[in-house]
C-alpha cells in the first residue's frame, strides 16, 4: 500500500515514532483480561479498523486509484468477517447462564 500512497502523491510512514503519532487504536497493557472482555475489545478494534479502511477507500476512489481501492475492499471484507465472528463469540459467552 505504501507504494500506492506514494504514487498518488502521499507520504508514507517514516519512523516508529511516526506510527505512534498516527495510531488510532489505543494500546492495551493490562496485566490480565478475561476472555470475553478480550474478544469484545478485539471486536471493537476490528470495527474501528474497518471504518479507517473505508475512509482510505474513499481517498482511493477520489484519486481514481482502482488498484488500491480493490486491495482495501478485500481488507475491509476481512475486518468485517473478524468483527462478525468476534461478535458471535461475545454473544455466545454472554449467553452461558
Amino acid at each position: 500500500l505504501a507504494e500506492r500512497v506514494r504514487r498518488i502523491g502521499g507520504t508514507t510512514i517514516r519512523s516508529i515514532s511516526h506510527i505512534s503519532q498516527l495510531q488510532t487504536i489505543q494500546a492495551d497493557n493490562s496485566d490480565f483480561v478475561q476472555a470475553g472482555e478480550m474478544a469484545r475489545r478485539l471486536m471493537e478494534d476490528n470495527k474501528h479498523m474497518a471504518q479507517m479502511q473505508r475512509a482510505a477507500h474513499e481517498v482511493c476512489v477520489h484519486n481514481h486509484d482502482v488498484a488500491t481501492a480493490s486491495v482495501l475492499e478485500n481488507l475491509i471484507d476481512q475486518s468485517e468477517r473478524r468483527t462478525w465472528f468476534l461478535f458471535e463469540t461475545v454473544q455466545g459467552m454472554n449467553n452461558t447462564d
